[in-house]
């Protein structure tokens, strides 16, 4: 897969009529796309959940991220991630900042005030680029900040470096020789 921007502004979401390769290898629920290995699998692989409210960039980042051998996860809101948090429990989450219900900040600080939950990365994705915008990240409990549109590259390497620092990173990722 090229390397190229994913969730550039303009980017189609028509989430009801898209169709891609993922439908034949995935069981897509609503609000759900699940990649890779099985919950519950004895796998070893890392668990990723991604949650934004774009189809588009939850089928992107989850065919990016499972293409390294990840179990990746979707929500499509911060409300929608609460309980994939507790279900999968993941090692890593992306969550876009402007959702409905629930947006990325609140999901993130109530991931981070739970003692269950706290030492999960949370990596916040926005196409908001301002200190502003990335300080209340920080301030809600984020370790990372990526702005949109996103390769394949940085999402990779965002998960390598926050998921060594809780031990659970692969030694190499399937693709390293394309990073």
């Amino acid at each position: 897969m090229s390397d190229k921007p994913i969730g550039a502004p303009g980017e189609l979401d028509n989430a009801e009529s898209e169709t891609s390769e993922l439908d034949a290898t995935a069981r897509i629920m609503p609000g759900e796309l699940a990649i890779g290995d099985p919950a519950g699998s004895t796998s070893s692989a890392l668990t990723v959940l991604v949650i934004d409210d774009s189809k588009t960039i939850r089928r992107s980042a989850a065919s990016l991220l499972s293409e390294e051998g990840w179990h990746v996860v979707t929500a499509e809101d911060g409300f929608d991630a609460l309980g994939k948090v507790v279900e999968h429990r993941p090692d890593i989450v992306f969550a876009d900042i402007m959702m409905p219900r629930l947006d990325g900040y609140q999901a993130c600080a109530l991931i981070k005030n739970n003692s269950e939950y706290r030492n999960i990365p949370v990596v916040m994705l926005s196409s908001k680029d301002s200190i502003f915008d990335k300080a209340r990240g920080r301030i809600a409990g984020s370790e990372h900040y990526l702005t949109k549109p996103f390769t394949r590259r940085e999402l990779v390497r965002t998960v390598l470096k926050h998921t060594k620092k809780t031990g659970r990173a692969l030694a190499q990722p399937l693709s390293e020789s394309r990073l």
